[in-house]
């Protein structure tokens, strides 16, 4: 039988103090969240409903951690909602470790990019025959779920633009798991990236031990040419790493088939920019710092 994982050490207690400074920087984070709320036709009230139960859903996990047991009465005392809300919301939330979930179709196009056995002599993907023995689309589906049949992964991707069918021959069209189309795909990759960047910084800031790996380049006083070449400098150094960390991660992957353990991980990267508004014409600075 596996040991039960250590419960963490947290590196900070609530206070009010605490408290104030999460409430002081929670604002700029929702900042970009409410925008896209908006623009999605969310109001502030719908927003506050479907937040009680993600008050709930983390005071549940919470408790869970400390060993305590997650009933309505402490649950309501913890995440400060009503126990009537408790008792509506409680039962209907996901566990504690629910993974989110990687839609499968990327899951198989990542594979298709970092798999030897599917890239060409020049490092690209190749294209497969749709049936048959290794290499080809249908051998590579079944190698990660025999429960959804290789035609409907075909047509999922083929449908968000990402293959080109030729007969019976499957061309793939781009280097990346970004949908062309599908609004729904997008926003559940950009809920996941963004969610788990998030919950990396919130695990170095308030629990001891190794902290993950959680940083950035920031720099100001520059014109809008200098940040569209920084911006293409940041996407060659990402299909370089991607290209080297999604092909560990597939043997890895293959390697661990054996053990009981069942961890997941993710590593991403991004870029903006935008106008300064009142900038300082002196003295532009550049920095690399965590940005935690």
């Amino acid at each position: 039988m596996k040991p039960p994982s250590p419960r963490p050490t947290r590196s900070v207690v609530p206070s009010e103090e605490h408290a104030q400074l999460a409430l002081r920087e929670a604002r700029g984070l929702m900042l970009p969240i409410v925008r896209w709320l908006l623009r999605h036709g969310v109001s502030y009230s719908a927003f506050a409903d479907m937040l009680k139960g993600v008050f709930v859903q983390v005071a549940r996990e919470e408790l869970s951690q400390s060993g305590a047991k997650p009933s309505h009465s402490a649950l309501s005392v913890l995440s400060g909602v009503h126990r009537k809300d408790v008792r509506l919301l409680a039962d209907a939330l996901p566990h504690a470790g629910a993974p989110r979930n990687i839609p499968l179709a990327s899951q198989l196009f990542t594979r298709w990019l970092t798999d030897p056995a599917c890239r060409g002599a020049d490092g690209q993907p190749i294209s497969l025959p749709r049936a048959g023995a290794e290499p080809s689309f249908e051998a590579l589906a079944r190698q990660l779920s025999t429960d959804v049949h290789p035609r409907t992964l075909l047509d999922e991707l083929a449908r968000l633009g990402l293959v080109r069918i030729d007969g019976d021959v499957v061309v793939p069209v781009a280097t990346s798991f970004v949908p062309a189309a599908g609004l729904a795909e997008l926003t559940a990759l950009f809920s996941a990236n963004a969610a788990d960047h998030l919950a990396a910084a919130v695990h170095n800031l308030t629990e001891s031990g190794p902290t993950f790996l959680e940083q950035s380049v920031f720099a100001n006083g520059l014109s809008e040419a200098s940040t569209r070449m920084l911006a293409q400098t940041a996407r060659q150094a990402w299909k370089r790493t991607f290209d080297e960390l999604a092909a560990q991660a597939t043997e890895r992957i293959k390697a661990d088939a054996a053990t009981p353990e069942n961890y997941r991980m993710r590593y991403g990267v991004y870029f903006y920019s935008e106008p300064v508004a009142d900038a300082p014409a002196a003295d532009p600075k550049t920095e690399s710092r965590p940005s935690a």
